[in-house]
């Protein structure tokens, strides 16, 4: 296979859609010689933030000197952001060879998804690649996603709301159940900031496992500002941090990161501390809060559930302080199975124009059809179908000190992205 023809191989597969079980996985992951048992692993799910954490975790461990797999999803413009080698993308080469391995392997009796064709490539890459650790974070729920074969050093899972619940249930407390499917006996887990009922539900299920549970602002916490803050917990205080990710949230991220390599048994490295401050200074992590552009501000944020929608409204909120005149304009796009309403009423009262608009993508619901779910709340608002256009036209809206926000979809996100860098947009990007 060549990289293109990988591509459009794997592109005819997701078509297929999603598919929970580990059936499939467990078979394809013993064909390879169960490349995940060749190095350590640390696995991350929860419904915002998973990727921030992940990001963190990563870069603090090579920080440290370890040679670190990262294994996230979506990706926002190239399939191979999915799959990193201490911070490089994996090789057109490599996702061709192998696409074809993982391909001869599953026939002919299975049917591997394209979530499971991706996690199983990048499992059998960090073994090639002799990582020492692989971050890896769930795609999907936890319990049934192709990630979960692994038997982690320690997992976390970093919040609980409401998305996905035709595939997670309806509830709080269905959601934490699916997400906790990653608990492991007698491994570690790591908690963020969870509600109540969603948190207990996850503590009921770690004490059946007898999985030791570490919880933010009880067993481990972080104070002050992505500028500056220190971690503490019981056993770990660390001072002069800072994040380069921004928004108050990352604080929380940050906190589990380091929690999570803490519970894996990291801290014992001889340099980890300055590991930690070098770790998240220099984290890199795209379309979460990420500026690409000043007077006007430019934010690209892939927030697109109401949760994710209120972090991104008090960071706003935070921009808007002192500066009275200054607007915030939004360019929205979001997925049909979204809750629209819920998403944007999280911004009411922050937001002053808003246009419309919808990404290239199968799941995408419409401008016009977005507009007339949640317009109402807007008097000044437009649609503007085509993404580029709805940017030029929020740069024509705004002044020098305005602020132009990008979100409602990481699809949207990526679609922006590549428009900056005026490259293609891979088009596997669910």
């Amino acid at each position: 296979m060549t990289y293109s023809q990988a591509v459009g191989f794997l592109y005819g597969v997701q078509k297929h859609g999603i598919k929970l079980g580990l059936e499939t996985m467990r078979a394809l992951a013993e064909r390879l010689g169960n490349p995940h048992r060749r190095y350590r692993a640390l696995h991350i799910g929860g419904t915002n933030g998973k990727g921030s954490t992940a990001a963190m975790a990563a870069s603090i461990l090579q920080a440290a000197g370890y040679r670190v797999g990262l294994y996230t999803s979506p990706h926002l413009v190239d399939f191979r952001e999915r799959i990193r080698v201490n911070g490089l993308m994996i090789g057109e080469v490599d996702v061709a060879r192998l696409t074809e391995i993982v391909k001869r392997l599953s026939e002919p009796d299975l049917l591997p998804t394209f979530f499971e064709y991706t996690t199983a490539i990048a499992l059998q890459f960090f073994a090639d690649e002799k990582v020492d650790v692989a971050v890896l974070e769930v795609g999907l729920g936890g319990r049934f996603d192709a990630t979960n074969v692994v038997d982690p050093a320690a997992c976390a899972i970093t919040t609980i709301a409401m998305d996905h619940q035709e595939y997670l249930g309806t509830t709080l407390e269905s959601i934490a159940f699916e997400k906790a499917g990653i608990v492991k006996p007698s491994i570690p887990v790591v908690l963020g900031a969870i509600e109540d009922s969603a948190r207990r539900r996850i503590e009921e299920i770690a004490e059946e496992r007898r999985a030791p549970v570490r919880r933010l602002n009880v067993e481990f916490s972080t104070a002050g500002t992505t500028d500056e803050f220190c971690f503490r917990s019981r056993e770990h205080m660390i001072d002069g941090l800072s994040s380069a990710l921004s928004g108050a949230h990352q604080l929380d991220n940050a906190a589990c990161a380091i929690a999570l390599i803490d519970a894996a048994g990291y801290a014992g490295h001889p340099a980890i501390d300055q590991a930690v401050r070098k770790g998240l200074a220099e984290v890199h992590w795209e379309g979460r809060l990420e500026s690409v552009d000043d007077r006007p501000i430019v934010l690209l944020d892939g927030a697109h559930n109401p949760a994710g929608a209120a972090v991104l409204a008090g960071h706003l909120r935070m921009l808007k302080q002192g500066r009275p005149a200054r607007r915030i304009i939004l360019v929205l796009g979001m997925m049909r199975d979204k809750d629209h309403h819920g998403f944007f009423r999280a911004l009411q009262g922050v937001v002053d124009h808003v246009l419309f608009t919808q990404a290239e993508h199968p799941r995408s619901i419409s401008a016009g059809d977005l507009q007339r779910a949640v317009g109402g709340w807007m008097p000044e608002a437009l649609s503007v179908t085509v993404p580029g256009d709805a940017l030029s036209k929020a740069r024509q809206v705004a002044g020098h000190d305005d602020v132009i926000c990008v979100t409602g979809s990481l699809m949207l996100i990526g679609e922006v992205k590549a428009l900056l860098r005026g490259v293609g947009l891979s088009p596997l990007r669910g």
